[in-house]
Order: structure tokens, then sequence, then C-alpha cells
């Protein structure tokens, strides 16, 4: 039951503009080390996202760049079992080292939500996401802060190897099996197993693939798509040119429409078109 936990926040919706970096330590299954850090982005900080995580410009001036950090998180992903919740955190770690062409950390990643959609049936479809799971398991956590994140993340892990009593390397091989034991090729309805399984999927702004081959390939990876922005999105998927005008510029309409929803609460995630391309392909 030795692991290490990263979770991750970021200035925008760029997923390489890394703005703090937290990891927990368990050996025995028990938490043995934790620190965190701000990262200096060296981007800009879009509100939405302050509003998520309350970091700040001011907060991260002086610290250290993505690349600056990467020797201090190298050696705590070495030669490790290395955990995220869902695919997102490791993608943003990928992405930021793709940034600063830094070679990928040292891991071997394992995703704590494909666990506990596996260990418990009551969350295969749904459910599944780091709140849900800490609330349903009475692990009390600050949100957002990727210290807190990340202990969740250890904490659920820990449980579910207790209850499914599947060791830790058994999960590997167990992940990598389809979820309903149908092969991936004969979904078409967005449900069953993928990155993006249970996910509501939008696509707005000038992307470099046609929508339809976007659309699709949202579909191969689990997830639905619908035309527009409304109470059951869960992602929507932006232009990179689009998010790189972003500071200070007009949005479109879907995408303002989501930050809507989300500052009523709705938890909406807004990818660019080449973070999407790398989650879906991160398995």
């Amino acid at each position: 039951m030795d692991f290490v936990v990263i979770d991750v926040e970021t200035a925008n919706p760029n997923m390489a503009s890394v703005c703090q970096i937290g990891v927990v330590v368990f050996e025995g299954g028990r938490e043995v080390a934790a620190e965190g850090c701000l990262v200096d982005p060296c981007d800009y900080f879009d509100p939405y996202h302050v509003g998520i995580h309350g970091i700040e410009d001011h907060h991260v001036r002086g610290r250290p760049s993505f690349a600056g950090s990467y020797a201090w998180l190298a050696e705590y992903t070495a030669g490790r079992v290395v955990v995220s919740h869902t695919a997102f955190d490791r993608t943003a770690l990928s992405q930021a080292c793709s940034r600063y062409e830094l070679d990928p950390l040292p891991a071997r990643w394992l995703d704590s939500a494909s666990v506990a959609r596996r260990a418990w049936p009551a969350f295969a479809q749904k459910g599944y996401g780091l709140k849900s799971l800490a609330n349903a398991f009475d692990i009390s956590f600050r949100h957002h802060d990727a210290v807190e994140d990340a202990r969740a993340a250890g904490l659920i892990l820990c449980r579910a190897l207790d209850e499914s009593g599947v060791t830790l390397d058994d999960w590997f091989g167990r992940c990598r099996q389809p979820l309903n034991g149908m092969p991936r090729s004969v979904r078409r309805t967005g449900d069953g197993d993928g990155p993006l399984v249970g996910e509501v999927v939008v696509i707005t702004g000038a992307l470099s693939l046609p929508r339809q081959k976007v659309a699709d390939l949202i579909h191969d990876a689990g997830g639905a798509v619908e035309p527009g922005v409304n109470k059951t999105t869960s992602l929507l998927v932006v232009g990179d040119q689009d998010v790189s005008r972003l500071a200070g510029k007009t949005k479109s309409s879907k995408h303002m429409k989501a930050e809507q929803l989300i500052a009523a609460g709705q938890p909406i995630r807004i990818l660019t078109e080449s973070d999407f391309g790398r989650l879906i392909q991160a398995e």
C-alpha cells in the first residue's frame, strides 16, 4: 500500500498553467508525508479559476516556475506508484512537461477514480468525483487545495484497497479491463468505460479538427456530446486559439454560459483542444 498522490491546480483553461502542486505520500496504508508548493505558471490567471482555488497572481510572484519545481516533484515520483484522481492532473503535468521541454515525470500512474468505479458498483457510472466520494465516506477536506485534494484521493484509494481485497499491483490490471466486461469498440452511446465516461461535453471555438471528428473522439472515449451548454454539461472543449485570447477578450456565448453555471455551483471543467487530445490518450 505504498504510493504517492499528486494533485494540481491551474491558472487558466490551459492545463499546462500549473499554479499549485500537492503531494501526499502513503506507506502501509497511512499518510507519512505531505508537501505542497505554489508555482508561477508564467501565464495569466483567469477569474473563473481564481474563483475555484483562490490563487492569484500576487500569490505566486517570486515562486519557481514548473521547470524550477520539476526536480522536487520528480524526487517524489521516481520509482513509485503515483496516483491521481481521474486523468486530469496527470494530463496537466504532462502538458507542463511538454511546455518546458522536460522529460515526462518518472512514474507508474494509477487513477483512483477508475479504482473506485470498480471497487464500489454504486459509483460505477456516477458519483465517482473526488468531492462525491469524500462525502460518501465522511472524508473532510478543503476542495481545490492541491494537498487536501491529494490527501482525500489517497484516503479513498486506501479504503478501496481495504474493502476490495485487491492489491495495489493487481489494480493496474483491473483498471485496464473494460468496466462492463464488453469490448470498448461496441460502445456508441457514451456509457461504459473510458477517460470521458459520465461526461457531458460541449464543443466551442475554432478547432483544428472538424467538430464531427471531435464529437466522434468524445463518443469513443465514453462521453456524451451536446450542442449547447445546459445543466447537464460537465466539460467544455475550447479551441486553443480562443483560450490564448481570453485574457481580457471576448469569450464565446457557450464559454460565458458555462462560467455562469460554474458560478452557480455546477461542476464544469473547461479544456483546450490540445489538453482534450492529451486527456483522451491518457491510459
